[in-house]
């Protein structure tokens, strides 16, 4: 059940703000079903497999609010970079990979702070 509503709390932000895996499903899978930070990022990426993105992407395309060119330009980036951040990340010792990620979340979250309009 603990998996489940994860995965229904982190499918209801990623169709509003386009995020699930690194800023919702990881941390709810280190914090509340105490996972290792590693097997926490594999399960994620196992998970946001498809069809999981292809529901809500339809939806934003058809109220065209979606650049398909944009998203199949990107598609590719996201194939190679999942793959070399996976064989980083496996490499790294679990507590250096959890503070690295701490580190990005309050960047990126500082920077939406202060950008916002």
């Amino acid at each position: 059940m603990l998996f489940l509503l994860i995965g229904l709390g982190a499918g209801l932000l990623s169709g509003l703000f386009g995020i699930g895996g690194g800023i919702v499903i990881v941390p709810a899978l280190v914090f509340l079903a105490a996972m290792a930070q590693k097997t926490a990022t594999g399960t994620s990426l196992g998970a946001l497999l498809l069809p999981v993105g292809a529901l809500g992407a339809w939806q934003y395309y058809k109220a065209g609010a979606m650049e398909p060119r944009a998203a199949l330009l990107i598609a590719p980036g996201l194939l190679v970079g999942a793959l070399i951040g996976a064989k980083i990340a496996l490499q790294l010792p679990s507590r250096d990979l959890q503070r690295a990620f701490a580190v990005f979340l309050v960047v990126v979250a500082g920077r939406m702070w202060f950008a916002a309009k």
